[in-house]
């Protein structure tokens, strides 16, 4: 039977649902996804627009007088649309200050649909454990904006050296010799906190379904990217419904629950060059509970690294080699590395590139 992807039906979108079932967010994520996609047509996104649901966003939340100056768009983010703008309040705890914040909305659909809610309780969550921008407010239904959306604060630093090159989004990022030993350890250590986090006793993260060891964590998230390629695939790709087929039958347990970024890699960090520390670690919207060696497998991609000066030497991160990586990883984590869990995980990180 044809099915217009262009206008899905209820009874369509319920058997979606059935058939992959996801997170309670996710589910709700990708089900308003479908609901909204038939229209209205797409109208472009302006600046004023911003600002006034941003003031309505805030006003719900903040009853001193508050003013919004200097809104500009903000590149990066790619899947995101991003505003950057001053906010003069009377801040708790500080008094009248006027504060660099940056607001981030969905699109009207995006490359990869993700729950703003989520992202801002996770950021939430790490506040304290390693370096993330303070997350100040949520729209995580378009009650205020056109779409769902955030405001955090604008953090300082720069992805790569001022004298380096990279690709889109960091991708191919060269750092410098020097620079490797100072910002490797410390991507290391915040991959540690992170994957060592007691998520079960945080108070922030309950958009996030409680997961337990064994296969749940992998068959949600297999679930929630065959959803995704049955929403929105316009052609049968028969390698796609084989690898999918390969990962259902070779699911491996998950010993060890962990907060999984999503997008660890350099271009997803910023650090302040006065004194090479990482001041932040941005886009979290993929992150989710699951097996670390998701994460792991996805740091190590050679999309994410790039070679050293003998032209042979593949770099993780632009850091350090890749057994390096794992032996600085299980030291600093106290956690093991599964090579047979990573190749498992390369598999599934290489379905989600090209699902996405």
């Amino acid at each position: 039977m044809h099915i217009d992807k262009n206008r899905p039906t209820h009874e369509w979108i319920e058997q979606l649902r059935k058939r992959f079932p996801c997170e309670k967010e996710i589910d709700r994520v990708l089900t308003r996804k479908l609901q909204r996609r038939a229209g209205p047509p797409y109208t472009p996104v302006t600046l004023e627009t911003l600002v006034k649901g941003t003031e309505a966003l805030i006003g719900s939340e903040v009853k001193d007088g508050f003013e919004i100056t200097e809104a500009s768009w903000l590149s990066g983010g790619a899947s995101k649309l991003q505003m950057a703008f001053k906010l003069n309040w009377n801040q708790p705890g500080v008094g009248r200050t006027s504060t660099p914040m940056v607001l981030r909305m969905e699109p009207s659909e995006s490359i990869v649909e993700t729950s703003r809610l989520r992202e801002y309780q996770i950021i939430k969550a790490m506040e304290g454990v390693v370096p993330v921008p303070p997350a100040y407010w949520v729209d995580p239904d378009g009650t205020f904006l056109p779409y769902p959306a955030i405001v955090y604060g604008f953090a300082t630093g720069v992805t790569k050296p001022s004298t380096a090159s990279s690709g889109v989004t960091g991708v191919g990022t060269y750092m410098p010799p020097e620079l490797r030993p100072v910002l490797g350890a410390q991507f290391i250590d915040h991959y540690a906190l992170i994957h060592n986090f007691d998520w079960a006793n945080s108070p922030h993260l309950s958009a996030f379904d409680k997961l337990s060891p064994g296969t749940e964590a992998i068959e949600l998230q297999l679930n929630w990217y065959e959803r995704l390629w049955e929403e929105d695939a316009n052609e049968d790709v028969p390698l796609m419904r084989l690898a999918m087929s390969w990962m259902r039958a070779n699911m491996p347990p998950v010993d060890k629950v962990s907060v999984i970024h999503g997008d660890y890699r350099t271009g997803n960090f910023l650090y302040t060059e006065h004194d090479n520390k990482i001041s932040s670690w941005l886009d979290w919207e993929l992150a989710h509970l699951g097996d670390r060696h998701e994460d792991i497998a996805w740091t190590t991609s050679l999309t994410f690294g790039c070679m050293a000066e003998d032209a042979k030497t593949f770099l993780v991160g632009g850091f350090m080699p890749k057994e390096e990586f794992y032996a600085a990883y299980e030291k600093a984590s106290g956690l093991a590395i599964d090579r047979k869990k990573l190749k498992f995980y390369e598999i599934f990180n290489t379905y989600k590139s090209a699902n996405i």
